[in-house]
């Protein structure tokens, strides 16, 4: 059997190498076994999304009922409401269903479940909204202007609730789709260490299948065992049950055999995997097209103009006005505790880099003693962080109310004068300095073809906490990917990351 693995190789009997096999296979097996979590999960989810309707249609109903969206006092339930009423509910229910926003693929992870729901909603009232005027039923300003917002409020807030609860579960390495790998060993280590090594990514590689050439090399790809060789996949992937198969490079399995792995798979539900060679392209640039004998994948350029930015601009101007308005009281109190605990300024100013290598004042709450930039040379040997950063966990230039305002990330909230000037952006990259991007390597600067932001995703991935190489990937990773109800996303990220002051010093 072409499955049996090294052992048979090394000298030991064909009966020994095809019993340590079968061994792996169950232990593999059981592995898969207790991360059957999908089905409860989405039961879940029904639930949740269901009472979130149902409360939403009911609160529109009675707005109409009591004449409190139509300005008027209704003459009294007639026959219809009530009808009208379930008829919304189920069509929402279904627009919920239809664009797959319990999909385990969007589950966990991304702005891509928020999106669906969004877009569910959405599609929902839309087409609710023309069926209306066309029938002239102006009944539904209760279900549009009242039911909507506040159903698509309740959903999302469901949808995070349950996120974060399976974010747990997956910390304790319980929760996540089980995957059969198969290619090359090299390449199989690749997807073993991108998806075993990262708790958030909701898979987890049990085991893999290599060419037969490869069969001696090991009975494991780092730590994952090797069942078979790549045309026993099929059949060791039922044998094991596992959620998905990830075919990733190998020259033994051309686009014949890849289909028909595929029909093979089809009775059993398993999902077929393909990876490809993009890194860091998230789905928006991405578009397939069907040709007579194979797929194209499109990889659309990123761009950095036209009306996508000017919708960023006018949104970030906005919420700063906004959150400028909000958080008044808190600027004020915080500068008069700045000025009473400390000699010098309230506010602390520094040239930073925006987009395109334009330099812009970049304004905080003064957190450090003044004069504490003439002391970086002498701190130079503390300097905690990689790269052209320089960072000090403990370091002796902050105040003492500089130390909460840093932890809290409230030193930072100056900087919405900043975005009301057009230097910055609410979510974008990290705003850096001139000496920083002095050392930038070429790919480096791509994080300035964008306005820098007050928060992104190095702020909800770590912060401090992230490696220099790591923080330039997600800034390089936003600047080409980004979308407003990723930025939404980010900012909602952002308030969890501040109240638990991950990452900050």
């Amino acid at each position: 059997m072409a499955g049996i693995v090294a052992d048979r190789f090394r000298g030991t009997s064909p009966r020994a190498a095809e019993a340590r096999r079968r061994a792996r296979v169950r232990a593999a097996r059981a592995d898969v076994d207790r991360s059957r979590w999908y089905a409860a999960y989405r039961r879940r989810l029904l639930l949740t999304d269901a009472a979130a309707v149902l409360l939403s249609v009911v609160v529109g109903y009675v707005a109409h009922w009591r004449g409190i969206v139509a300005g008027r006092p209704d003459t009294g339930v007639t026959w219809h409401d009530p009808l009208s009423a379930a008829v919304i509910a189920l069509c929402w229910f279904g627009f919920l269903a239809y664009t797959k926003s319990r999909d385990i693929k969007v589950l966990g992870a991304g702005s891509a479940e928020y999106q669906r729901v969004f877009g569910a909603t959405w599609r929902m009232f839309a087409a609710l909204a023309i069926v209306a005027f066309v029938a002239r039923e102006y009944g539904a300003r209760g279900y549009i202007a009242v039911a909507a917002p506040l159903g698509l409020a309740t959903l999302l807030l469901g949808r995070y609730g349950w996120r974060q609860w399976l974010h747990r579960r997956r910390d304790e390495g319980l929760c996540v789709s089980t995957v059969l790998a198969i290619g090359h060993r090299s390449h199989v280590e690749d997807l073993v260490s991108d998806l075993n090594n990262r708790r958030d990514s909701g898979y987890r590689v049990v085991g893999a299948c290599v060419p037969v050439a490869e069969l001696t090399d090991g009975p494991d790809v780092q730590g994952v065992p090797v069942l078979g060789d790549v045309f026993g996949a099929a059949d060791i992937a039922g044998a094991i049950g596992v959620d998905t198969v990830a075919v990733t490079g190998s020259g033994a399995l051309t686009k014949d055999v890849v289909r028909r792995l595929g029909w093979e798979l089809e009775p059993s539900g398993v999902d077929l995997m393909l990876t490809a060679a993009l890194a860091d392209v998230a789905g928006p640039r991405i578009t397939i097209t069907p040709a007579e004998n194979a797929a194209l994948v499109h990889v659309e350029a990123p761009r950095f103009t036209g009306g996508r930015y000017w919708l960023k601009a006018l949104t970030d101007w906005f919420g700063a006005f906004v959150l400028t308005l909000l958080l008044s009281p808190v600027l004020v109190v915080v500068a008069i505790a700045v000025k009473a605990t400390s000699r010098g300024k309230v506010f602390f100013s520094q040239q930073r880099v925006g987009r395109n290598g334009t330099l812009f004042p970049m304004y905080k709450f003064r957190s450090m003693r003044e004069g504490a930039e003439k002391e970086v040379d002498a701190l130079a040997d503390l300097n905690e962080a990689a790269g052209p950063l320089f960072k000090i966990r403990d370091d002796p230039r902050v105040t003492r109310v500089g130390r909460v305002l840093r932890r809290y990330s409230i030193d930072e909230l100056p900087q919405l004068l900043n975005v009301l000037r057009g230097d910055m952006s609410l979510v974008g990259p990290r705003p850096p300095l001139p000496g920083e991007v002095s050392a930038y390597e070429n790919d480096v600067r791509r994080r300035l073809l964008v306005k820098p932001g007050m928060t992104g995703l190095w702020q909800t991935s770590g912060r401090s906490d992230l490696s220099w190489e790591q923080s330039v990937r997600l800034d390089v990773y936003y600047v080409e990917n980004w979308t407003l109800f990723g930025d939404l996303v980010i900012l909602a990220r952002t308030a969890k990351a501040v109240l638990r002051s991950d990452g900050a010093f």
